[in-house]
C-alpha cells in the first residue's frame, strides 16, 4: 500500500476525514503566507484529534531554531518537514538540537534537480520531492503544480520518500505507477477552496493512491 500524507489541515473535521479515509500522515502548516497556515494553539488542539499510529508532521519554511522550539513545546509532532531552502547543514543541525526525525522537501524540475537530492542522503530522514516553485511564487510548494514524473523512473533514493506536486484524486494511480512512489503528499488537490479539504476528495485520493507499492514504516 502506498503510505498518503494529508498536508494543510486547519479544521478537526478535516483531521476526521483524513484519517478516517486512512491517511498514513497528516501535516499542519506553519508559514504565514499559506492560506492554510495554523496557529501553535490551533496544531495542539487538531494535534490532539490524531489517532495513534498516525505520523504528524510539521511544515516549516526556513523557520528558525525560535520558531522550531515554539512549535515542538506547543504540538506533539513526529516528523518535522523542512520545506525552504534549508542547507544540508542547516537539516543536520536542526535534527541534532531537536531531537526528531526530519523530511526534507526538494523542489524537482529537470534531471539535475534529481541528482541533487543525494546531497541530502546523510542528514534528512526522508524525502518529499516536489515542483520547483516558480520564481515568483509566494509559496514554496501547495501551488497545485507538477512536474515530469518520469524524471523519477527507475530512480532509488538513500532515504524513504514521497511525491507530491499537483496530484489529485484522478491523477495520483498513474504517479504512483510512474515514479514507484512508496508515498505521496497532497494538499490542494483535495481541497473545495485554498485551506477547505473535501472529504469526499480526500477519501477519493487516498484509495486510488494505492498501487501495489510497499509504504514506509512511519518514523518516530
Amino acid at each position: 500500500m502506498t503510505g498518503v500524507k494529508i498536508c494543510g489541515l486547519t479544521a478537526r473535521d478535516q483531521v476526521e476525514a483524513a484519517t478516517r479515509a486512512g491517511a498514513a500522515f497528516v501535516g499542519f502548516v506553519f508559514f504565514a503566507k499559506s492560506p492554510r497556515c495554523v496557529s501553535l494553539d490551533q496544531a495542539a488542539a487538531l494535534a490532539a484529534a490524531v489517532p495513534a499510529g498516525v505520523c504528524k508532521v510539521a511544515l516549516t519554511v526556513d523557520a528558525d531554531d525560535d520558531a522550531l522550539a515554539a512549535i515542538t513545546a506547543a504540538v506533539p509532532l513526529d516528523l518535522l518537514q523542512l520545506h525552504g531552502r534549508e542547507s544540508p547543514e542547516r537539516v543536520a543541525a536542526v535534527k541534532e538540537r531537536f531531537q526528531m526525525p526530519v523530511m526534507k522537501a526538494l523542489g524537482i524540475a529537470t534531471a539535475d534537480d534529481v541528482a541533487g537530492v543525494a546531497r541530502y542522503n546523510g542528514v534528512a530522514d526522508m524525502f518529499l520531492l516536489d515542483a520547483k516553485a516558480p520564481k515568483d511564487a509566494v509559496l514554496p510548494g501547495g501551488n497545485g503544480l507538477a512536474f515530469d514524473w518520469r524524471l523519477l523512473a527507475g530512480k532509488r533514493f538513500a532515504r524513504p520518500w514521497m511525491l507530491a506536486g499537483g496530484l489529485t484524486p484522478d491523477s495520483v494511480a498513474e504517479a504512483v505507477t510512474l515514479t514507484g512512489a512508496p508515498n505521496v503528499d497532497v494538499s490542494s488537490g483535495v481541497e473545495s477552496a485554498p485551506g477547505i479539504k473535501d472529504a469526499e476528495k480526500v477519501a477519493r485520493f487516498i484509495a486510488a493512491a494505492q498501487v501495489s507499492v510497499d509504504p514506509v514504516p512511519i518514523l518516530r
